[in-house]
């Protein structure tokens, strides 16, 4: 199967071929995970054709979740001739372990509401119409004060932690 034209590519059709914005082409040379585009001589940046394939493979890794400082750490020992296939494997390895441990949390957090949801029906079935049943307040002793939301991602909660007053 080939990629396409055998000529270097302008930054709008490869931008366009691989439906990512010529921005993302810039930032992905930035960061080493495409050659750097030489200019025409009416001052167009160009891309070899293999281009094509590397921003594919970027952007299948991305959805699978590696970064792409791992990924230019990666391609740079590709294009020097090394094979980096056991990082490859070790990484996408960790980054399921995480996803296993999120699903644990989430299914843990899953629980928890179940138990609450519980809590407050049998409450709402003590309550007379039109008087509170403050399910709110019925949360005292099954969910710790400044507990992180199962709502928000770790990385976001480990990031508003450390911005937390001591």
């Amino acid at each position: 199967m080939q990629d396409g034209p055998r000529r270097p590519l302008r930054s709008a059709e490869l931008a366009r071929a691989t439906d990512v914005s010529p921005d993302t082409l810039r930032h992905y040379e930035r960061k080493g995970l495409l050659p750097k585009a030489v200019r025409s001589a009416n001052g167009y940046r160009e891309y070899p054709p293999e281009a094509q394939a590397r921003v594919r493979l970027v952007r299948r890794a991305v959805a699978l979740g590696f970064t792409l400082d791992e990924l230019a750490r990666i391609v740079k020992v590709r294009d020097q001739g090394g094979a980096p296939c056991r990082e490859v494997r070790e990484l996408a390895a960790s980054k399921l372990a995480l996803l296993e441990n999120r699903v644990t949390e989430l299914q843990a957090a899953c629980e928890r509401l179940r138990t609450v949801l519980e809590r407050w029906d049998t409450l709402l079935d003590q309550t007379p119409a039109g008087k509170r049943a403050a399910l709110l307040d019925a949360l005292e002793g099954y969910i710790e004060p400044g507990a992180p939301s199962p709502m928000v991602p770790d990385s976001l909660q480990r990031h508003a932690r450390s911005r937390r007053p001591r």
